[in-house]
């Protein structure tokens, strides 16, 4: 065990001490934001089965409950073990034949060209290293297919195949699994999406739902709203390793969409099947949502709101240099806290899959006890979008391949056209423009044409709360990286929407990409508008910017020297929460996800009157009010 413990301490020294070395910078750093199943040097990997090696997987059978997610106990050994040895976990069980190599497949001989779904090194066992044998437990979800788990040797870098267990299954791989919310295209619209193995020439997808008497677990009345159904294919990838060996198939995913809601009514739904013979296949459980507020309503209307959250593993699995140790954090915290907020807004980089499909997976299942019951709004970041030549706004390879298909599918949202990712959304007296940051947003383009009509269609004596949010920094933030540039934003961030923010009077800018907590003053060309801090009210004349990029992937550095405008800073993970009382009252918070206390907030006390008054570029100067 004293030698397990020396390596696993020398590897943790080494890797804080090369990240130490690295610049900040907006985008993830070199050593920290690596994709932990793109560290296995897949194209290298040959079988060299040893007769003393095995590895065995138990139980069998999964979910025999109807459930999505089960522990598995897995044993494994040799005669000659070494520190480096891994355990992958592969779906489908059969992994290893070439047949199923993508043509033309770099390696001459292609014994494996898929990557696993995760993997743990062999030591992560204390007996391992000095005993030869190893157990470790690691949970899977119903991904639609059997799993198999093998042992490696030669490490990540050089991966020989030395044993392989017998499969194991769900009792159901097709089972629809990890419902997902979203506020439709109007107020009175909630669209349910879910993932399973049936596709429309097998089943026919639905949701059953009615509205609930108060008190009662059940409606008085059902209906069935159909589904359609998508998916997509490995053409549809730009690159690697998303046309690759992160390639796994994604199953279908199915929205259907519950119209004609009251407002604040809670209904109950659960998502199912039915097969040509008329039997049904239904999810795990039921589940309630509560309808959105309609526009204007006076209601009590709470949001989160936060980026680049990233997906986690609960058995410790694909870990390398803590690439999203606070992502369980935040998740955890809003699943203990679900009766305190009513819908979350995600803006961009959600499981950084970064071109390994079968992550999005493990994403969808690690939120939904969220998506389950609150409408789950997502915005488009880097690592959903970007890759060259792909008509991106960012000519880089963020995306691992994927150029946005896999985001587009798995997600609803009110977009006009789902290949471009903006939308508004009206919920009560809030009004949300979202807006995609890896598209181009400047004036003359489609983009900027929606942003503005987004902002000034609102009526802001009904909706005082007008809201923007994108998920690279279009505002302020004093990243180290972007301070360096001299420009504390995205290049051409601000530049063409300042006067827009101004004009219509937006009252908050969210952003994510930068991985940290900031907010800055009212501000507008670079200026704090007031001297107040925390209490704001009166005449609106300037827009607060807030960074809310700490979701749960490897925090940002900041720039020594605080800028005048930088209100308050949080070098932790966290997210925010808005909470309207009324038209004239808002509460804005910053929590930490590690114990979900607020340690940053302020308020907005104001009438209509003080939204309409002209401060600078915000009425037209010809007329008589200037």
């Amino acid at each position: 065990m004293g030698r397990a413990v020396a390596m696993a301490v020398a590897l943790l020294v080494a890797l804080v001490a090369a990240a130490a070395t690295l610049p900040g910078t907006a985008s993830a750093s070199p050593a920290e934001g690596i994709q932990p199943l793109s560290k296995i040097a897949v194209h290298k990997a040959t079988v060299e089965m040893q007769p003393s090696a095995y590895v065995q997987a138990t139980p069998s059978l999964l979910g025999e409950q109807g459930e999505d997610t089960e522990w598995v106990t897995v044993k494994y050994g040799w005669t000659d073990p070494s520190d480096d040895d891994w355990i992958g976990v592969f779906s489908p069980a059969e992994f290893n034949s070439s047949a199923t190599c993508p043509n033309p497949w770099p390696a001459e001989e292609p014994y494996l060209c898929t990557a696993p779904i995760k993997y743990q090194f062999a030591n992560y066992s204390a007996n391992y290293i000095y005993w030869g044998k190893g157990s470790i437990r690691l949970q899977l979800i119903n991904q639609r297919s059997d799993f198999s788990f093998a042992l490696f040797t030669g490490g990540l870098d050089n991966p020989k195949l030395i044993a392989v267990s017998e499969p194991i299954s769900f009792k159901n791989p097709k089972a629809p699994v990890f419902p997902r919310l979203a506020q439709g295209k109007s107020h009175d619209e909630m669209t349910v999406t879910w993932t399973s193995g049936y596709d429309i020439g097998e089943a026919y997808p639905f949701v059953e739902w009615g509205a609930l008497v108060a008190g009662a677990a059940q409606p008085q009345q059902t209906a069935r709203a159909p589904a359609g159904t998508l998916t997509f294919n490995q053409g549809s990838m730009c690159g690697e390793p998303a046309r690759t060996v992160g390639w796994r198939d994604p199953g279908f995913i199915h929205t259907a969409f519950l119209r004609d809601l009251w407002p604040n009514k809670e209904y109950y739904y659960r998502i199912g099947h039915e097969l040509h013979d008329g039997s049904m296949v239904w999810g795990k459980r039921a589940y309630t949502f509560r309808a959105p507020p309609s526009p204007g309503q006076k209601s009590l209307q709470r949001v989160i709101v936060f980026g680049d959250m990233g997906k986690a593993e609960r058995d410790g699995s694909n870990e390398y240099a803590a690439y999203q140790p606070g992502s369980l954090n935040t998740t955890d915290t809003l699943i203990s806290d679900l009766d305190n907020y009513d819908i979350v807004f995600h803006i961009g980089d959600m499981p950084y899959a970064n071109g390994y499909i079968s992550q999005w997976d493990q994403f969808t299942a690690q939120v939904a006890p969220i998506t389950a019951t609150k409408p789950y709004m997502v915005a488009s970041g880097n690592h959903e979008r970007d890759w060259p030549d792909t008509a991106a706004f960012w000519d880089v390879e963020d995306s691992g391949g994927e150029c946005g298909v896999p985001a587009e599918t798995y997600y609803y949202y009110p977009a006009e056209n789902r290949a471009n990712f903006w939308y508004k959304v009206d919920y009560g007296m809030f009004r949300f423009c979202v807006a995609d940051s890896e598209h181009d947003w400047r004036v003359g383009t489609p983009q900027y044409e929606f942003i503005e009509h987004c902002l000034s269609t609102v009526d802001r004596k009904h909706q005082p709360w007008l809201i923007f949010a994108t998920h690279r920094v279009l505002g302020y933030s004093s990243n180290a990286w972007y301070a360096g540039e001299g420009s504390f934003e995205e290049p051409e961030g601000r530049e063409n929407l300042q006067k827009l923010w101004q004009k219509y009077r937006v009252d908050i800018a969210f952003f994510g990409h930068v991985h940290n907590y900031e907010r800055t003053c009212p501000m507008y060309q670079s200026q704090c508008m007031t001297s107040e801090k925390s209490h704001y009210s009166g005449t609106m004349n300037g827009t607060i910017f807030v960074v809310a990029g700490g979701g749960g992937c490897h925090l940002s550095e900041y720039t020594t020297a605080i800028p005048k405008w930088s209100i308050y800073r949080d070098h932790d993970f966290g997210f925010t929460k808005l909470t309207a009382f009324n038209h004239s009252s808002l509460l804005f918070e910053y929590k930490k996800s590690s114990d979900g206390k607020v340690y940053d907030s302020f308020t907005i006390h104001r009438d209509y009157r003080d939204v309409l008054r002209c401060v600078h570029d915000s009425c037209f100067p010809t007329t008589l009010a200037t």
